[in-house]
């Protein structure tokens, strides 16, 4: 089934213009002036109407269990939300509990996602390590799509990534990807970082060294402190 979307003006990230919009099924096919529209063709008129297109949320938490609650949104009333105000597609954390399987928590996702109104991608949370968890994230990257792993930096004693696994998981996100960044803040998971840039002969880029001031920039306007309260 084609539709034509007939004399909006088309919002892309460079410009905006006046266009039609051809789209068969679910692809767009052509966007220009003046588009023939095919035999049998839904005609939209856009006339005075902005057509962009559908807008993409990064980071959802849909149906979230997380310390004793639920977010208030599941996947339908959430992204049928998002398609109200123009998002189209979500991409969601998986987030597995300490220990569980990452597959395990995948799927689970994906079936509180079957729900939803609109297009949803995922996120997967890397909470635990185990050479387990190494193999499910190259499974998740090849077979299901997976291309982004979260690690959190809070939430101790729950679902906080510690230096061992962010170690670990930087490490073996290199067998599927060629960079991604790392940000340590600690001096052993820098030097531990260091070795994996170094190993796949890639740039390891610090902070700049500390300089002394220059005469120009050390005065400081002298301001009271503030009497202590107790």
């Amino acid at each position: 089934m084609a539709t034509l979307i007939r004399g909006g003006t088309v919002v892309n990230a460079d410009r905006a213009f006046r266009a039609d919009v051809l789209c068969e099924g679910d692809k767009i096919v052509a966007v220009g002036p003046a588009l023939a529209a095919p035999a049998g063709a839904e005609i939209v008129d856009a006339g005075g109407q902005y057509v962009m297109p559908g807008g993409i949320d990064p980071h959802t938490h849909m149906n979230l269990p997380f310390m004793g609650t639920v977010t208030q949104d599941d996947f339908f009333t959430g992204t049928a939300a998002g398609l109200a105000g123009g998002n189209t597609t979500i991409i969601d954390f998986v987030i597995p509990n300490p220990q569980q399987p990452l597959l395990e928590a995948y799927h689970q996702w994906r079936g509180w996602a079957e729900k939803a109104a609109g297009d949803y991608t995922f996120h997967v949370a890397i909470t635990w390590w185990s050479d387990k968890v190494h193999e499910e994230m190259g499974t998740l990257v090849r077979n299901h799509g997976v291309n982004s792993f979260k690690h959190f930096m809070a939430y101790k004693n729950a679902i906080m990534a510690d230096d061992e696994t962010l170690v670990k998981s930087f490490a073996a996100r290199w067998n599927w990807v060629r960079y991604r960044p790392c940000m340590p803040r600690t001096a052993n998971w820098f030097t531990s970082c260091s070795r994996i840039f170094c190993a796949r002969g890639l740039p390891v880029r610090g902070h700049t060294p500390c300089r002394a001031l220059p005469p120009w920039r050390r005065k400081r306007p002298t301001v009271p402190s503030p009497s202590p309260t107790c």
